[in-house]
């Protein structure tokens, strides 16, 4: 399959709202001859990555806009804005090979228009493109709504996280301490000619000069090494973890954290890994085979704990909640396309609602570590806010880390060109059981 159209016709499923990149995608690449699965992956991410401002290009260059039953020619279109604005492809290929697919969705009707407007595109879309820069929408190519929340929350971050936001992220490694310390592992990386150097905030983080193929760095099969944003590998050191505790890491997939968990401290008694989907779960448990590491994994709603909860308690508890992944759209996108301001409030609700039902699983003198990969205090300071005030027993304790921006409560990372993701901690104390 030609991979403009693998990557329309998974774009396509997202502008529908029927999917993301990362159930869409995959399906598409294996139609695609090995040697074009870069360029397809390339085309729908970073098609997905300048589409709010390629949108409003588009709409500029039609006449009228698409029906809804035409999103996988729309979705071309993009696809060829794409190619002729931020890739090395010569224009006349882009789009030849990009009408060209029309047939191929059984719309040759299609064909005369894509050739016309990408064509059109070619000669007056830098002019266009220049006049619609006051829209900050086409300047930070961050849909109105989000780009509206983050420059209110952030007025005066808000540019340089959009920047982030649209930039590739870096490729961060995170050593398993179990086998070799971060220099030895650095040593063992530049003897293998690949360019790295130490994190800034994660003892255990490693940052490479250029991404590769995991299966070439040393020792990746044996379990020495795992890729991880160094924001998300602070969670490990942020639990201050003992021997003999349980920990019960909530919202687990994939399984990062539980594993990073289970290699800063061996003598942990026991850790607990539950999420919403069980298929979600054969992730967890292939990244834990692979590290030879080992966690009882539930797959339950973990609001209902009358279902899998032993009445144990646990010392320690990660909740990584279900955000909008807001501070991770350098690596997933799609995210400008299918989340919606409407949801911000909804998840907020959900978050909450997890820390009122995993808080009667920890025991008293016991810690939750909230966390979230959102940028947006409505999920973040406001809910450890507004948990606070309704939980008497509960006690916020302060984050020892110099990452992020001290909040009202809590500490948060913004989404660093080169560096971390925008992620949200907060640690909280059980000082007392709660009344009722």
């Amino acid at each position: 399959m030609n991979p403009r159209l693998a990557a329309a016709r998974a774009l396509a499923a997202v502008l529908s709202g029927k999917a993301s990149l990362n159930s869409s995608l995959p399906g598409q690449l294996e139609k695609v001859d090995e040697r074009d699965r870069g360029l397809t992956q390339d085309l729908a991410f970073g098609t997905a990555r300048w589409q709010p401002r390629l949108d409003l290009l588009a709409a500029q260059l039609l006449q009228k806009p698409f029906k809804a039953a035409d999103a996988d020619v729309q979705a071309l279109l993009l696809v060829g804005l794409y190619q002729l604005f931020y890739s090395r492809i010569p224009a006349h290929a882009a789009i030849g090979e990009t009408v060209g697919c029309a047939d191929k969705l059984k719309k040759p009707w299609a064909k005369g228009l894509l050739n016309a407007v990408l064509r059109r595109a070619q000669r007056e879309g830098q002019a266009l493109l220049a006049s619609m820069e006051r829209d900050p929408v086409v300047r930070t190519a961050h849909p109105r709504w989000l780009q509206k929340s983050l420059k209110a929350f952030w007025p005066e971050q808000w540019e340089a996280i959009c920047a982030a936001n649209n930039a590739h992220p870096p490729m961060i490694l995170r050593v398993n301490r179990r086998h070799h310390s971060r220099e030895a592992y650095l040593a063992l990386l530049t003897a293998a000619g690949i360019g790295a150097s130490a994190c800034q905030y994660s003892r255990d983080g490693i940052v490479l000069a250029q991404a590769c193929d995991v299966r070439s760095l040393p020792g990746f099969a044996e379990g020495w090494v795992s890729v991880q944003d160094e924001a998300a590998q602070l969670a490990a050191d942020l639990l201050e973890l003992a021997p003999g505790q349980r920990v019960l890491d909530a919202c687990c997939a994939p399984g990062g954290k539980t594993c990073h968990l289970l290699e800063a401290e061996a003598g942990l008694g026991q850790v607990v890994a539950i999420d919403l989907e069980a298929k979600r779960l054969a992730r967890v448990r292939e990244n834990l085979d692979r590290l030879q590491l080992d966690a009882e994994l539930i797959a339950c709603d973990a609001r209902e704990t009358a279902s899998w909860w032993d009445g144990k308690p646990f010392q320690r508890i990660l909740l990584d909640a279900p955000c909008s992944a807001t501070g991770v759209i350098r690596r997933h996108p799609d995210i400008k396309l299918t989340r919606q301001a409407e949801d911000i409030p909804a998840l907020a609700t959900l978050q909450g609602e997890l820390l009122d039902a995993l808080w009667p699983t920890l025991e008293v003198g016991g810690m939750l570590l909230y966390a979230t990969c959102s940028s947006l205090p409505t999920e973040n300071t406001e809910v450890i806010e507004a948990f606070l005030a309704r939980t008497p027993g509960a006690r916020e304790l302060d984050l020892a880390i110099a990452a992020g921006l001290r909040q009202p409560h809590g500490r948060q990372l913004l989404a660093q060109e080169g560096g971390h993701d925008g992620f949200y901690y907060a640690k909280l104390i059980k000082i007392a059981a709660s009344r009722g």
